[in-house]
């Protein structure tokens, strides 16, 4: 694995970096370094709350509860064009190695080793994709090599703690476990990207032994099955003990939690601790039980500010929240399945690139830096937490293999500085995911500025929005603004060949698909 030394300077400029951490350079600055909190949602999409990230409250906003994302907002910086991948794998792995998913490859959900996920498709094929994941090691195919941010972290002095949901990483790869990444604790993290149940009269997935009998079912959590405890509640109990323990023991550096709940992902069990208030409001019952995963959710969120409160540690505690992909909430049934929540104003949800499937719910709380009761209008990406959160703990200089494509958003946090100005964000997705809906399977997209154009590999068809006078991405302008579908073309395409992004494949010739800029 080659290494090369870069150091950043403020602000963080795009980078090809390689980039790294001067050996415990930290140590005489713990003190004064800041605790993070990551506070990872799972399909959670932008109307999934009673905190509005548009101009105006939508309806949802009115029907669903979470007061401690109000009161986070109410505390620091909300984001409105916070983005993250369509698909779950795509944005984590971003996420933890600061590269876009263009580049490394992980451009669908991972799971069973050296298996694809890919739903079949009658004209095209898929690439063959990083189906195994991320890794910090050489040595597994399809898998790329990359060092984490928590890594660093952790070579930094911090105290790393991970509880919930992974899916890094495929079964038996070495990346199916967080501790892999850097962190010092695991709770319940492994290869799977969503929930047997959330229900421990289900053992989360297991029989009476011990063994699991769904696929997805959640390890480590044996001391709540049959008590009632919803798997939401429980990780939430572990990650406080966690915290706990490191205050006991650990006090004297800093630490890193990342809060990464299975909620609000199907499948769409009741948490009965909010079900009944839901079903009173005139909700249905599949309405009512999303309801209440997220409500559930929200309540994690509040009883950890509750413990930084208590523990006088919320004036150095930064907290990050964030989802990983849209609502479920495309625009047709799922499986036949009645729909339960939707993304409006934002047309389409998960597995689309429009909006619905990419733009996130994002709140930032930095004491002493952040103003409370502020907005951010500018757009980010989900790979821009890599920069960002080293920054925020103070870590200039560090050393990874993989070239970063994020860019550090603390500059928008201080008001000093807009990264996004004049920024290209891009997204790949060569692939069929198998829900049906506008803006997904096989395709590709560009934000640059105010407009977004989608190239869809199958059809050649091209689609561009003007994203800030039609967020709902109604009018589709490409015969309008032809120079324009072709400037972004050339765009789109010479960031794809850049990062050596992948195409899906024509099965009746065997050649690749045209390049968004190609005949």
């Amino acid at each position: 694995m080659k290494l090369r030394e870069t150091e950043f300077r403020i602000p963080v400029a795009m980078a090809t970096a390689f980039v790294a951490v001067a050996p415990l350079q930290a140590r005489n600055m713990q003190e004064s370094r800041p605790n993070i909190v990551l506070f990872m949602v799972d399909d959670m999409g932008w109307q999934d709350t009673s905190v509005p990230f548009w101009t105006q409250r939508t309806p949802l906003n009115t029907t669903y509860e979470t007061p401690n994302m109000e009161r986070l907002a109410q505390q620091g910086m909300l984001f409105t064009q916070a983005y993250a991948s369509p698909i779950s794998s795509p944005s984590r792995c971003s996420l933890l190695t600061g590269a876009n998913a263009a580049r490394h490859r992980i451009t669908n959900w991972t799971f069973r080793k050296n298996q694809m996920t890919d739903e079949p498709d009658g004209l095209l094929s898929p690439p063959d994709w990083n189906y195994n994941g991320v890794s910090q090691t050489e040595g597994t195919p399809n898998t790329f090599v990359a060092r984490s941010f928590v890594d660093i972290l952790h070579s930094a002095g911090y105290h790393t703690i991970h509880c919930g949901k992974a899916h890094w990483g495929a079964q038996d790869s070495p990346g199916e476990s967080p501790i892999h990444f850097g962190f010092d604790i695991n709770i319940a993290g492994h290869a799977a990207g969503g929930p047997a149940t959330y229900l421990s009269e289900r053992n989360f997935g297991h029989d009476a032994n011990g063994n699991p009998i769904a696929q997805f079912a959640i390890p480590d959590l044996q001391k709540y099955w049959g008590t009632g405890t919803f798997l939401t509640e429980a990780l939430t109990l572990e990650a406080l003990a966690a915290l706990q323990e490191w205050k006991t023991d650990k006090e004297h550096c800093p630490f890193f939690l990342y809060l990464s709940h299975y909620a609000v992902h199907i499948p769409i069990d009741r948490d009965m601790r909010f079900y009944e208030k839901y079903r009173k409001k005139g909700l249905s019952e599949k309405e009512a039980a999303y309801a209440s995963l997220i409500e559930g959710m929200d309540k994690s969120l509040g009883d950890v500010l509750d413990w930084l409160d208590q523990n006088e540690l919320t004036e150095n505690t930064i907290v990050l929240f964030m989802s990983d992909n849209g609502g479920y909430a495309t625009g047709v049934e799922w499986r036949d399945e009645p729909l339960f929540t939707q993304n409006a104003p934002l047309r389409s949800g998960k597995g689309s690139l429009l909006e619905g499937g990419i733009r996130e719910p994002m709140i930032v709380r930095w004491p002493g830096v952040v103003r409370g009761h502020t907005r951010c209008d500018s757009y980010l990406i989900i790979e821009d937490f890599f920069p960002t959160i080293l920054e925020m703990a103070g870590i200039r200089r560090y050393r990874v293999p993989q070239t970063i494509d994020g860019h550090s958003f603390v500059s928008l946090l201080k008001g000093s500085g807009n990264p996004s100005r004049r920024r290209t964000l891009i997204w790949n997705y060569p692939h069929v995911w198998g829900n049906r809906g506008p803006g997904i399977d096989l395709n590709c997209a560009i934000r640059k500025g105010d407009w977004k154009l989608i190239y869809y590999y199958k059809t050649g068809r091209k689609e561009l929005y003007n994203i800030r006078k039609d967020i709902g991405e109604e009018h589709n302008l490409a015969a309008e603004r032809p120079d324009l579908v072709r400037r972004l073309s050339r765009q789109l395409g010479k960031r794809l060949r850049a990062m050596k992004a992948q195409r899906p494949t024509v099965q009746a010739t065997g050649k690749l698909c045209p390049w968004p800029d190609g005949k």
